[in-house]
């Protein structure tokens, strides 16, 4: 059977008969698939946050810099604050840069709080490699 314009619909394309093949049945949707595929999406998304939260969002192993001075051509002296858990230790990350941005000093220091007390400022000097500008604390982790 062939559409002719008595058994269209009003306002439907009236297509010239065996020129474009036979017209499909619009196909069903598969909103189970849809809904499985985002669940597993939102599961992926939570594990990759847990994961980022356990390695890099402890809140229990906070660092400031109070200051930084003592800069030459070959060192900076860094003084930092952390916060660890009551009578911990914590290994933090210090980096020195130079006016440009470049990293010309890191290192890894640990620092141990005394028993009952959470917070432990330090001094600690770092040895660059050129003229720093900064001395700064990247972040603090557990001793492992």
């Amino acid at each position: 059977m062939t559409e002719t314009h008595a058994t269209l619909p009003p306002g439907a394309p009236a297509f010239p008969p065996g020129r474009y093949g036979r017209r499909r049945e619009p196909g069903r949707r598969r909103p189970l698939l849809v809904a499985l595929l985002a669940v597993v999406m939102v599961a992926v998304m939570i594990l990759v946050a847990v994961r980022l939260y356990r390695q890099y969002g402890d809140p229990n192993y906070d660092a400031e810099v109070i200051t930084y001075t003592g800069i030459t051509d070959r060192q900076v002296l860094v003084d930092f604050r952390v916060t660890v858990p009551e009578g911990g230790s914590a290994v933090c990350l210090l980096r020195a840069r130079d006016r440009d941005g470049a990293e010309v000093a890191r290192e890894e220091v640990t620092v141990t709080a005394p028993p009952g007390q959470r917070q432990v400022a330090t001094q600690h000097r770092l040895v660059t490699t050129a003229r720093p500008f900064i001395g700064e604390v990247l972040r603090c982790r557990p001793l492992a």
